[in-house]
Order: structure tokens, then sequence, then C-alpha cells
């Protein structure tokens, strides 16, 4: 199996502007090719686009716009993780030899129709995902004693740690009690607990090793890969305190990757809500049940980027189709030591967490220089 490498990437802002899905597509792309001038296009032999947009044949209008006539186009829609699962189908046709090298663009608007799941009945009249969120955030506080102030913690830390994204679409920091004071959604969740749709795009471009030694001398080389489904509708979750999906998926590419959870420097994690970020870290094994809360406490404090040193969802923005993409650039340009102000000390090791739909399917990645 062919060893891949992430040789380049582009991104644009996070906004609440109101762009065509095609001009978003084509905004990272341009930023990609712009920032790595030295790329053929012509060598590029798949064309990956990540959305839950409804526009059809995008693959190809991008190509076209973006000058490119690749042997393979299509689009890819798995809701949030659609930007993952777009990584991995670009992993997998390079792997097997079906490719050398993959453009892998995820854009969404505002707007996005993925932000609700019409065939998940099982919601009744409450589909929208800040329901599926009030359940968890009320199941874990009486699991394991969590108050609302200590979840707050991760929409502070996070917002914080957005403030040095040039691209996030916060630009404010908050105190816990800014999140205590914000709007009531429902008796467990107020709405700085919550990420927000919005506008944006990022693109990322893999390759073979022999056509990224000769493009970069900083390849950035997946070495895990981890994807779970359990169900669609979350009422079919074994727990609403753990993710099983993501436990199986970082299981998976960790043993991938030869690495454990204790070798991991720095994590991009989908913080779709605050509680989604310490549920996750224990589902992954960083700490133990009912303790990340305490775990994004101490990193918020010691004002360690360690855990979603982009700001997570929640202070960067969730252009669903983009997000798994974004993630995955952070981790490059933490292995690559060029996040700047975001930059965590001396990471060898990364990984990226994203997952759709209340943790009904997960994807893990993990990243090494």
């Amino acid at each position: 199996m062919s060893e891949v490498g992430i040789i380049a990437y582009g991104a644009s802002p996070f906004t609440k502007e109101d762009h065509k899905i095609e001009s978003m597509l084509h905004k990272s792309t341009n930023d990609l090719f712009k920032k790595n001038p030295g790329i053929n296009k012509n060598e590029i032999d798949a064309v990956l686009v990540s959305t839950n947009n409804n526009s059809k044949y995008l693959s190809p209008v991008l190509s076209e716009m973006a000058g490119m006539k690749p042997k393979i186009a299509h689009s890819i829609e798995s809701l949030c993780n659609s930007g993952t699962n777009s990584i991995v189908s670009a992993f997998s046709y390079i792997s097997s030899g079906l490719a050398d090298m993959v453009l892998v663009t995820g854009a969404e608007r505002y707007d996005s129709p993925g932000q609700i799941l019409e065939w998940d009945n099982s919601r009744g009249e409450f589909k929208h995902p800040i329901f599926w969120a009030s359940i968890f955030s009320k199941s874990y506080k009486r699991e394991y004693g969590i108050s609302d102030e200590q979840l707050a913690i991760v929409s502070v830390k996070n917002h914080k740690q957005a403030k040095e994204n040039p691209n996030a679409l916060s630009k404010k920091t908050y105190t816990v009690e800014d999140v205590m004071n914000s709007k009531k959604l429902t008796d467990d969740l107020r709405l700085l607990n919550c990420s927000r749709p919005c506008t944006g795009s990022a693109s990322i471009l893999l390759a073979s090793k022999e056509v990224a030694e000769k493009y970069t001398d900083m390849p950035i080389w997946i070495t895990g890969i981890g994807q779970k489904t359990t169900s669609a509708g979350f009422t079919k979750n074994t727990s609403l305190t753990s993710m099983e999906s993501t436990a199986i998926a970082g299981q998976s590419a960790l043993k991938m990757s030869n690495r454990n959870i204790s070798e991991i420097d720095v994590a991009e994690v989908h913080d779709a809500f605050s509680v989604c970020e310490p549920m996750i870290l224990e589902s992954l094994g960083f700490t133990n049940p009912g303790e990340g809360v305490n775990m994004a406490q101490k990193l918020h404090e010691e004002n360690n980027f360690m855990v979603n040193p982009r700001g997570g969802l929640i202070g960067s923005g969730h252009p669903l189709g983009a997000t798994g993409i974004s993630q995955t650039i952070e981790i490059v340009q933490q292995l690559q030591k060029t996040a700047e102000n975001r930059q965590t000390n001396n990471p060898k090791t990364g990984l990226v967490h994203n997952m759709s739909a209340a943790a009904t399917s997960s994807t893990v990645l993990v990243l090494e220089k």
C-alpha cells in the first residue's frame, strides 16, 4: 500500500456572507494553487467535493473553474463528517494505485440543508441538532455531576483560541458568565454552547510518496484511519454519555498507525456543542469517563492549545462540508510548525476527529511528520 501525504492546502475565511456554493469551492481551491504555484494541475488525477449543498455536478464544475481535467470527479456527502470521508476516499484512490494526486475541496453555505436530518422521524418535531445536544448535555451532567458552568469552559476556551485563527467566524472572547447569560435555547443549552453554521471552504491536496516528495520537503503523512457508523438516528445510540462510533473509530486509527493515545500531541475534535468535546476526549481515551471537562479546564487555565487549537467548531464556525478538511489543515499546520500564535509545543503526531448526526458516525485520522 502506497504511503499518502498531504502536500498543500488552502482555505477561505468562515463568515455569514451570502455566496454561491460554486464560488466558495473555487475560493479555497484558488488559495491552494496561489500558495503553491509549482503544482502542475495536469497531474491531479481526482477532484473530490465535500458538501451537503443540493447543487449537482459540483466536482466537474470546480474542475473547469480551476483549470483541471481529472480522471475522477465526484461529490461526497455524509453530513458533518463529509470532509474527512472525502479525505479517506482520496487516501483510498492513492493507496490503491488508481491516482497519484487528489484534490479534496469542501464548502458550505450558512443555510446548508445538512443541518437537519429529515429521515430521522424518531425525533418527532425535535429535528434540529440542539435537541440531541440538549439530551446529551442533560444525561452527561446527571451521570457525572457536571454543572452548566463547567461545560461553559469549553466554549470559553475555544472562543479564546479562535481569536488566534484569522479564518475563524468568531472574533470575540467570552467568560463563563457570558456563556451562562447567552440566549437559552433549551433547559440544558445556551447559544454560546453551540457551533454556528456558516459560509466557508477548505481545500487539501494529497499525493503518493513519490509525488509528495517531488513537491515538498514537509509532507504530512496519514498513518491511521478509523471509521464507524452505528446508526442514522441517535435514539439507537447505546449511550447518551459516551460516543460508541468515536471510540471504535479512534481505536482503529491508532491501531493502523501503531500509536497509543498518549502519543498524540495535538488534536482537532468535533465540538459541535460544548458537551461534545469532553465526551469525545473520554471516548478517544485521552481521559477517564466524566473527566473530560477537567481536562478542558486545565488546558484553558494553562493556555495550552493542544485540543482544538483553531477554536474548534464553536469558535471557528461549522460549514459542514469544509469542517473536517479545515480540522485536518490545522493539524498539518501544527505538525509543520506554521500555526503562528496557535502553535503547540513541538508536536510530532496529531489526530483529527470528525463526526455526524449525534455521533452516529465518526471518522478519526492520525497524522505524522
